[in-house]
């Protein structure tokens, strides 16, 4: 009886050491398990981006070169991730409204947009001061394109190339007029270097965008005008204005008859860039697999094709090289800014 009870009522040292191991056992396992478990969800937070749909910031406005090749890299993109990517245009400030946006956004991939020369290298200098930093709050996962400028002049004007230009320039200084789509653009930074390099005083008149500008130039009311290539290129095909060269330190692909400033001004390179941009602090395997898909993307035929067609060289790099280059784009374009005198406070 009683030692029945007892049985009932307690257990012998040998079942209470059964009992501890087996939740030891468990204990074991459910930590092994956190321990496998965490990796694969660092893993997952980069080797499966992505795997919802991406919203992708244009900080410029619908229907312009930016906003096409930027939907056309987005299309491409959704092909071959089988997600979708978002264009969402936040113009404003020269595109420092959507940068800011991208910045500020959660740093979990799902955001990113397009950075580029005008946010990352001119912003800096140009403004006197920015709601981001653009070495510290951004995440460059690689280049996207470059697009050079063209130098067209009005038919009307004696010089059918850049060095009778730069005669023409030197017999009239402060003369001639050049048009840009506004101060502090790579369009106005091309005349100033122009101006540093040749040695000339041409007279910069800022317009609200290219079009009006582009009206001018047909018109003869200025002599000349630097412009993203695609719109002088067609109105210089149409025979209502005449390109002497193109402002990138090699011809373009896309009019390989016109020369580069650099063939005849050594050291000649202004370029509109763009690259991939994200939110800082993202796992650097995602910013890994974002840099892998985007070369992916820029390498295909149906893409380069398209760039092309508008006057942009697909452009990937590494995610070091994209580091490197905006700091070095900043750096140089930060004396130019300061002589050219846009400065915006």
């Amino acid at each position: 009886m009683g030692s029945r009870g007892g049985g009932r009522r307690g257990q012998s040292p040998r079942q209470v050491g059964g009992n501890e191991m087996r939740r030891i056992v468990l204990a074991r396992r459910a930590m092994l398990a956190a321990m496998l478990g965490a990796p694969a969800v660092v893993r997952a937070q980069g080797s499966d981006w992505p795997n919802r749909p991406v919203r992708y910031i244009n900080p410029y406005p619908p229907g312009g070169p930016t906003d096409t090749l930027s939907r056309l890299w987005c299309a491409r993109m959704s092909e071959i991730t089988g997600q979708q990517f978002v264009v969402e245009n936040r113009s404003g400030s020269g595109g420092n409204v959507g940068a800011d946006a991208i910045a500020k956004s959660t740093p979990d991939g799902y955001t990113i947009g397009l950075g580029g020369i005008a946010s990352h290298a001119i912003a800096p200098t140009l403004y006197a001061s920015l709601p981001f930093d653009p070495a510290k709050d951004f995440t460059l996962a690689g280049g996207l394109w470059q697009l050079p400028n063209l130098l067209a002049v009005t038919l009307s004007l004696p010089a059918r190339t850049v060095p009778e230009l730069i005669a023409l320039a030197k017999a009239e200084p402060g003369k001639l007029t050049y048009g840009s789509a506004g101060a502090g653009t790579t369009l106005h930074l091309s005349g100033a270097m122009f101006n540093q390099l040749a040695g000339v005083e041409l007279v910069h008149v800022p317009y609200r965008g290219s079009a009006p500008a582009q009206l001018d130039l047909v018109a003869g009311r200025i002599q000349m005008m630097f412009d993203n290539i695609p719109g002088t290129l067609a109105l210089s095909r149409q025979g209502q204005v005449r390109p002497l060269a193109v402002t990138s330190a090699q011809r373009s692909p896309v009019a390989p008859e016109i020369p580069s400033l650099a063939e005849f001004l050594p050291g000649f390179d202004v370029v509109s860039w763009t690259c991939l941009s994200a939110p800082a602090g993202l796992p650097p395997a995602m910013v890994a697999r974002m840099n892998a898909l985007s070369r992916r993307a820029l390498e295909s035929e149906g893409l380069i094709r398209a760039y092309r067609d508008l006057g942009a060289e697909p452009w990937w790099t590494t995610t070091e090289d994209i580091l490197r280059y905006r700091a070095a784009q900043e750096a140089r374009l930060a004396p130019l800014i300061r002589a050219s005198g846009a400065r915006v406070d």
